[in-house]
């Protein structure tokens, strides 16, 4: 099985530099501190926690780190609630642009990312204007490196435990799932001690846009930037074809 690879354009990563990274593992607190809240500190019986805990391991996050964030989580608390809030809008030339955010302040949220998008030469929409256009996938990066298993085995052993793609792409393997089957297919890579670069939901656009004027490519690279500077932006999806 394969495909093309456009997943470095779906997700406007926040891996810049040091600091960039520090901001991820704050963002994968707040994660588990929602999913502690919402199913418990156990993620033997949390399937969300321990989706969240191998998205935090894929990015590097120590386990220490993550030990301390589900028992800060489990305790007392600092009286903070966080809520999960989706915006969607539309970038220049009508790029489809999903900001997820998780909050513990809507007014503040929702002022930063509409600001994002009219300094970016976009607008906001009401909530579905664009989410129809992406489908929602799991989506499990493994660097080809990283991996000793024989390229079919590897294929076999993730159809099997049910993902919809195996793409061969030049440096990695990437597979996609369905929502449902997206821990199954996680679990079975980790029972062979295969580490993986992201292990993640994410959505992946029907069809994409294309921009060629060079003030709608600035335009959409500074809202991205904005959003991505956002400590309230979780994950930012576009159909832009860069």
């Amino acid at each position: 099985m394969s495909g093309h690879s456009k997943f470095a354009n779906i997700k406007h990563k926040k891996e810049k530099n040091d600091a960039a990274k520090g901001k991820i593992f704050t963002m994968l607190g707040r994660e588990i501190a929602v999913a502690v809240k919402a199913g418990g500190p156990d993620p033997n019986n949390n399937g969300k926690l321990r989706d969240v805990i191998a998205k935090a391991k894929s990015n590097n996050m120590p386990n220490d780190t993550i030990e301390r964030s589900i028992k800060k989580a489990a305790g007392p608390g600092d009286g903070v609630e966080y809520e999960n809030i989706t915006y969607e809008g539309y970038g220049p030339n009508g790029v489809a642009i999903i900001v997820e955010v998780l909050t513990d302040n809507r007014n503040r949220a929702a002022a930063n990312v509409r600001n994002a998008f009219t300094k970016g030469g976009g607008n906001m929409g009401t909530s579905g204007c664009v989410s129809f256009m992406f489908d929602d996938k799991g989506l499990i990066v493994i660097d080809k490196e990283e991996v000793e298993m024989d390229e079919d085995e590897l294929m076999m052993l993730v159809i099997d435990a049910g993902a919809e793609d195996f793409a061969v792409e030049e440096d990695s393997y990437e597979i996609t799932t369905s929502p449902d089957d997206f821990s199954a297919v996680r679990e079975a890579i980790e029972k062979e001690n295969i580490p993986m670069a992201s292990a993640e939901m994410t959505k992946i656009p029907q069809t994409y846009t294309t921009l060629t004027n060079e003030d709608d490519i600035k335009k959409i690279n500074k809202l991205l930037d904005m959003l991505d500077d956002d400590d309230d932006v979780q994950n930012v999806y576009n159909n832009w074809d860069e």
